[in-house]
């Protein structure tokens, strides 16, 4: 009896860690704990860090419109040239267009990223936000939490807590941005 080996065409040496299920799941619980935290969603703004938390933000605004019924604001909001690190990189980093609805002031914006790391992403996104106005409240929502923080900053919802190496690497893969099925991979070095 021949068993088949089952392969990813860009992840050959790593392990899925969730799969399109898993994802829509932890989606859907972000969603519900969203919805928990924030009385006036009709205040809320989800800001997608390019390239995948733009595609988060955009999943968790569909799950937040089933099951309330209300429409969420997504925008996008690069950190290229807010991070402290711009400086010290060997290439330039790629600048997307940020884009906000406006005005910020009196409105909570949730932070979408794909996998929350040291935190230095998180703030550069601070950082870049405070550029188009003063919110009411800056929250964060991450896929994946790996640990590891540089800074003091925590996620206020987590679709996974994956505690890490520091010499591990995370990668998120989604149909829409990747052209490759939904996953979350980790890869040993």
């Amino acid at each position: 009896m021949q068993m088949k080996e089952k392969k990813h065409s860009s992840t050959p040496a790593g392990t899925q860690i969730l799969d399109a299920e898993a994802i829509r799941r932890a989606l859907r619980r972000i969603a519900h704990e969203i919805i928990e935290q924030n009385a006036d969603l009709k205040s809320v703004v989800l800001a997608g860090i390019p390239l995948r938390g733009v595609e988060i933000a955009r999943r968790l605004g569909e799950c937040i419109c089933e099951v309330v019924k209300i429409d969420i604001e997504t925008g996008t909001i690069d950190v290229a040239m807010h991070r402290d690190d711009v400086g010290t990189r060997a290439e330039l980093p790629i600048v997307h267009a940020s884009k906000l609805p406006l005005p910020l002031e009196h409105r909570t914006v949730i932070i979408v990223d794909d996998v929350l790391f040291t935190g230095r992403t998180a703030r550069a996104a601070m950082d870049a936000i405070s550029s188009f106005g003063r919110p009411a409240r800056i929250q964060l929502a991450t896929l994946i939490d790996r640990g590891h923080r540089e800074l003091p900053i925590r996620a206020d919802y987590v679709g996974k807590n994956l505690p890490t190496a520091t010499r591990e690497q995370i990668q998120v893969r989604l149909q829409n941005v990747d052209n490759e099925p939904d996953a979350v991979w980790l890869f040993k070095e």
